[in-house]
């Protein structure tokens, strides 16, 4: 596939025509998976049997993974291997911890926090496995205290890295399942796998479309669009790590997409002639291309309208390398991560950084945060007043009572009053 790369935009141009587009519902996809729902809900394993072996090709007897699969797939990881993964689940969980709420003692209130009890995690399968994923979301769940946590992935080999990494995670209830069924069974439980409080997790289209669907049954934490990053930068970077910076985005997908912002053009285009020039020596390099040739911006102008540029995007990840990274930083309002500087590339926080790589996409930034331990609790308040502030502050609810017609409601607080 040829490259194409789009011309760069004036950053005036681009906010007069700046639309967040929203992918078109799929009314076939939509319907097929209203009806997977619904044969679930009815039939039970029956029908995760049947979806199972007609997407995955698999012809199973039960969904449970054994948990000698999990501790030999963990077994048979290369030293190095165990050791990164065992090291980014301290850094994880440290990190959780540190951001963790805790009880508030007030004077006439307490306000609390309890975990979920039961959450379902959705694992990528299928071509490719993401066990970065894996330690993002369930050691946050951990870390809340949530007591009943279990993991759903189409992944059918008896050793695999997934397996190996919920191993590390402590996880044994783990069933071979996927697809918009597998998110069925979390809602509705099964005979084999239990009905849970929330799902967490991406997926293809048919298990962002079942999430969406079963929400209000469960909890979901979000629905995933295509990944993205925005890049702003000033002449002083190294060309050859920002056009990495844009390669390591765009070979998630064809659709990953990436915005590169700069106050001086020279640099734009020497970044455009290393992605000429390096492409060809990336190992995903059609992906690349797909996802450059569509979904690649360049972006020019004053700082305040490449501000204006980010707020209206509200990326998911955003990574200012620029010599006034703070004042850019302390105006951007929507942002599902932002990474500040030559050594917080965004791939950093792909694994390693601490914070979850979850993040809300296709501008979600603007209501939405990315995945952490406070989204695995629930919490309270506990009001307890003492008689001499009832006696002060029941009249005026009283008369808003009254107001509203609500005549029990101010009968109520008259009966506690003290004549």
């Amino acid at each position: 596939m040829k490259l194409e790369l789009p011309e760069i935009q004036a950053a005036r141009e681009y906010l007069a025509q700046f639309s967040q587009v929203k992918e078109a519902e799929d009314q076939e996809s939509l319907s097929q998976v209203m009806d997977i729902l619904q044969n679930v809900r009815k039939y039970g394993d029956n029908a995760l049997f049947e979806y199972t072996e007609k997407f995955d090709g698999q012809k199973l007897e039960k969904f449970k993974v054994p948990e000698t699969w999990l501790e030999q797939s963990y077994l048979a990881l290369e030293p190095e291997l165990r050791q990164a993964l065992e090291f980014i689940k301290q850094r994880i969980q440290k990190y959780e911890e540190q951001i963790k709420y805790k009880d508030k003692e007030l004077t006439e209130f307490k306000y609390v926090y309890h975990p979920i009890e039961k959450v379902g995690f959705y694992v990528p399968g299928g071509t490719a496995l993401y066990p970065s994923s894996v330690l993002m979301s369930i050691i946050a769940a951990q870390v809340a205290g949530v007591p009943k946590i279990y993991a759903v992935t189409p992944t059918f080999e008896e050793n695999n890295i997934t397996f190996a990494t919920l191993y590390i995670c402590g996880v044994t209830n783990v069933y071979q399942i996927g697809g918009a069924q597998a998110i069925a069974a979390l809602a509705y439980g099964t005979e084999s796998i239990p009905k849970v409080d929330k799902i967490v997790g991406p997926g293809n289209r048919y298990v962002a479309l079942a999430k969406r669907l079963v929400f209000g049954e469960v909890g979901i934490d979000s629905i995933a669009g295509p990944s993205e990053i925005l890049l702003y930068i000033d002449e002083n970077v190294d060309p050859e790590s920002i056009t990495l910076d844009i390669f390591a985005q765009a070979e998630h997908d064809p659709d990953a997409k990436t915005f590169l912002l700069a106050e001086n053009k020279k640099i734009l285009k020497d970044i455009h002639a290393l992605i000429v020039k390096k492409l060809p020596e990336q190992k995903r390099s059609d992906i690349i291309t797909q996802s450059i040739n569509n979904n690649h911006y360049s972006i020019i102008g004053e700082a305040k309208d490449l501000i204006a540029i980010i707020n209206q995007i509200a990326p998911e990840h955003v990574s200012i390398q620029h010599a006034n990274s703070d004042e850019i930083i302390s105006k951007i309002h929507y942002a599902g991560a932002i990474f500040k500087g030559n050594y917080s590339p965004e791939a950093i926080g792909d694994y390693v950084a601490g914070p979850s790589h979850v993040l809300p996409t296709s501008g979600s930034a603007r209501f939405s945060h990315g995945l952490n331990v406070n989204d695995f609790l629930t919490s309270h308040a506990i009001i307890d007043i003492e008689p001499e502030t009832y006696q002060q502050i029941a009249p005026y609810g009283i008369k808003v009572a009254y107001a509203e017609g609500l005549y029990a409601h101010a009968e109520s607080l008259e009966a506690r009053l003290k004549e």
